[in-house]
Formats: structure tokens, sequence, C-alpha cells
């Protein structure tokens, strides 16, 4: 269906989308497309559009739900293949695809703490910029000084750019969940004054076959061992474990986030309510529930599981029986931060 050759080389046919997300859940697509570079996402964009085929693109497909029939006039586009790190002057430009706990070894690498926030934070920094991550008091949009993207409506116009102040960022939010514009990348500044990335050593370690190999890979389980064993090398090299980061590995760890795949938290939290949503699907006894192979975690009331073999309609079953049953116990329907694609 391409007309340029290049695009042949980043494109696949009939491949099975629950290898693209956390959840490990989707249907077998027509085509699915892993673009390295900026200009490889502008032309296929710009292709699709030109051929009247739709586009759902995503990271990690951390906080993504994918579907179990997928529309055969959609190019279904991972963006974990884009991998782009470089200085521009006190700042670090990092592509879409960079998974977002690659940042905090950036830091380590580089020495200092700014990012240990992002260490255990599945999924990307395009999704990490779109939802605005946060991990308790540190939140993305305070890292960020320029964000790059395409806009979906005119991909020909090419990357355009947004400062940090313009980005509409809030609890979750941003200007980019009502804009038809892609995240490319960001210019990444830091809060710790004095402090710089060492791109050298960034590289280096990026360029590490095993490192590669992880970037390429969804599985809850398999991303959990990878980052946890960047600290069991620094225990075994005698070298200080930064206490940030163990705090985050048993925090992640006493909720079971890395035992089932999963989106982690599936509904925002509504701080006008007072009471997380994990603790209100505790109180009206939904922890545990299951329909088909998906369940309310056992052990946190806002996370679904995929027990074995659960389908996106399992998922969004229990997300209907949530959303029905605090709606009438508190008068609240929680809001999905968990990315559902029709």
């Amino acid at each position: 269906m391409f007309w340029d050759h290049r695009l042949t080389q980043i494109c696949k046919e009939n491949e099975n989308l629950s290898k693209y997300s956390t959840y490990e859940i989707g249907g077998l697509a027509r085509f699915v497309a892993k673009p390295r570079r900026t200009e490889d996402i502008v032309l296929l964009l710009d292709q699709a559009q030109s051929s009247g085929m739709q586009t759902v693109m995503f990271g990690m497909g951390s906080n993504l739900l994918l579907p179990d029939h997928p529309d055969p006039e959609t190019i279904y586009i991972s963006m974990r293949d884009h991998i782009e790190v470089m200085p521009r002057g006190d700042l670090l430009y990092v592509s879409a695809g960079t998974p977002l706990s690659m940042l905090s070894l950036f830091g380590d690498l580089s020495g200092f703490t700014d990012f240990h926030f992002t260490f255990l934070l599945p999924g990307t920094l395009g999704g990490g910029v779109y939802m605005n991550a946060k991990y308790f008091d540190n939140v993305m949009c305070d890292y960020l000084d320029t964000v790059y993207y395409i806009d979906l409506d005119a991909p020909g116009r090419g990357i355009q750019s947004i400062h940090v102040d313009d980005c509409q960022f809030a609890y979750k939010q941003s200007i980019f969940q009502h804009q038809p514009w892609f995240i490319t990348g960001a210019d990444l500044k830091l809060k710790t004054t004095g402090a710089a990335f060492d791109f050298e050593r960034i590289n280096d370690y990026l360029n590490q076959p095993l490192v590669k190999e992880s970037i390429d890979n969804s599985s809850l389980a398999s991303f959990y061992r990878f980052y946890r064993s960047y600290l069991s090398s620094l225990e075994q090299g005698n070298k200080p474990v930064p206490e940030a980061m163990m705090n985050v590995v048993l925090d992640r760890t006493g909720k079971n986030h890395f035992d089932y795949p999963s989106c982690g938290s599936v509904f925002k939290n509504d701080y006008t309510i007072g009471t997380p949503v994990g603790k209100l699907v505790e109180s009206v006894g939904l922890k545990g529930t299951a329909r088909g192979n998906a369940m309310i975690s056992p052990v946190h009331g806002n996370v679904i599981q995929n027990r074995g073999g659960a389908k996106a309609v399992d998922v969004i079953e229990l997300i209907k029986i949530v959303q029905e049953a605090l709606h009438k116990s508190f008068n609240f329907v929680p809001e999905p931060e968990l990315v559902i694609v029709k």
C-alpha cells in the first residue's frame, strides 16, 4: 500500500497487537509500524493521510487498551524504536519513544537525582508528556522546556514546537489531549543547580545490547526485572544505590504492580472527592471482581489485571461495573486515564 520504499523497512503486516501493550491484550492488526527516526514518522503520517488510512500512535502501550478486533483500515504505530537522545546546550533532547524509566538512569549516570521519580514508571516520554506523568509530588511538566509535535491534520508541515508554559499542564492534563498533535520529543531541563547531563555516558549506556532488548518489550515482568537489575548492578559494584529508587521499588512491588499484565491505575483520582479511587472501589467490595480473564486486583482497587487471555471487552465491562457502583454509592463517576482504542 505504501509508495515510499523506506516505509517497507518499518511496517509489518498481520501483527498481533497484544505484544505492544503492557495489558498483553489486542488482536491481529493488518498494519503495525515502528518508526526509528522523526523523519520516518513525518513520512509515515503523510503517506497514511494520502492513502486514506487512519493512524493510532502509542509508545510502550502502558496506558492503552488495544482492540480485540483491530480496524483493517488503521495503521497502528508503535514508537518504542524511536530512541533519540542529544544535548542542546544546557538541555537534553529526548525522543517520544524513549522509556520514561530510562530518564531516571540518565540522571543517575550523570550524578543527579532530578529524574528519580520516573524510575519504574512504565511508558515512554511521549506518553509521560501527554498525561503529565506524576509520582507523588513530582510531575513531568516541571522538567520540560519545549515539546515537539506533529499536527496530525497537516503532517506535511513537519515538526512544530510549543513552550512548556503554553502546554496547559494540570493534574494528568495537557493541551495534547485536546489537539490533534502527536508528540515526537521534548527538551528536558534540570531543577538541580549546577547539574548537567553526561551525554557520553548516556549514549554508551543506550548502545548496550541488553538495553536495546529491554526497550523493545512491553511485558511488565520483563520491564521490572531489567530496571531492578540496574540497582542490583550498583549493589554488586559497591556503589551507592539511590534511596529514592529503592523507595519506588518498595512502593510498586508492595502494590503488586508487576505481578500481572495491566495498565497500572485505570482511573484518575478526583481530589474534590478526597479519597483515592482504589479506596472507593475497596469500600464497595469490588476488589477481586472478575469478568472473563480480567480481574480487579485483590490488592489495589484501581488496577484491573489480565489474569491470562483476557480480552478488551472484559476490561471494559469491569470499568463500567466500577463506574456504576461508585456513581450509585458516592454520586461520582470516575474518569478513566486508560485510553481505550476502538
